[in-house]
């Protein structure tokens, strides 16, 4: 089954480089814009389930894509953001500043690295995994609204490192999850 992983509109967390986290911040002008865009863009997907995390930023977006395509939301909260911890509500430069080698290992998503008082990326990885594992055994094509973390790590899994070393993925950039492949016998 196809699903598809879109990121949520611009908030003005992203426009300021400061963490949002697990912080509910709503889409900025530009960001309800930009969904009102996905909406139009993800129409000839044929898409026939519409999942989203409850954060209000993904949920904002995704309720412009349902108003668009008729299809009702179904929210998980593994899809949600990474858990940042003490690091939620500050400045990207502020942090890069107090604590060089942390601030590298968000960088770089060095698979040691897990935020003060948050979650790590393995932590985070297995939750988003279950989602989606779950969210493939039902009626698809799927899109599911998330967070740039969230979709790369999601992308990493299934497609191999080298969405790790991406940059930012772009609010509303449509990305097609790899398939599982197939199952074996051990």
């Amino acid at each position: 089954m196809t699903i598809y992983l879109a990121r949520h509109g611009q908030t003005a967390y992203n426009q300021t480089r400061r963490f949002q986290g697990q912080m509910d911040v709503p889409l900025d002008e530009t960001g309800h814009q930009q969904a009102k865009q996905l909406a139009i863009k993800v129409a000839d997907l044929g898409i026939v389930a519409l999942w989203a995390s409850p954060l209000a930023r993904a949920r904002q977006t995704a309720e412009a894509v349902s108003a668009h395509l008729g299809l009702p939301i179904q929210f998980d909260a593994r899809l949600m953001e990474t858990d940042t911890g003490i690091w939620t509500d500050k400045m990207y430069d502020d942090l890069a500043a107090a604590d060089p080698y942390a601030y590298e290992g968000w960088v770089t998503a060095r698979p040691d690295f897990g935020f003060e008082g948050g979650e790590t990326y393995v932590q985070q990885t297995e939750r988003v995994m279950a989602a989606l594992t779950e969210i493939e055994q039902g009626p698809g094509p799927a899109l599911v609204i998330s967070h740039g973390m969230s979709m790369r790590l999601a992308l990493t899994r299934r497609g191999g490192d080298t969405w790790l070393a991406k940059e930012a993925i772009p609010n509303t950039a449509v990305i097609e999850l790899p398939n599982a492949g197939p199952a074996t016998d051990g």
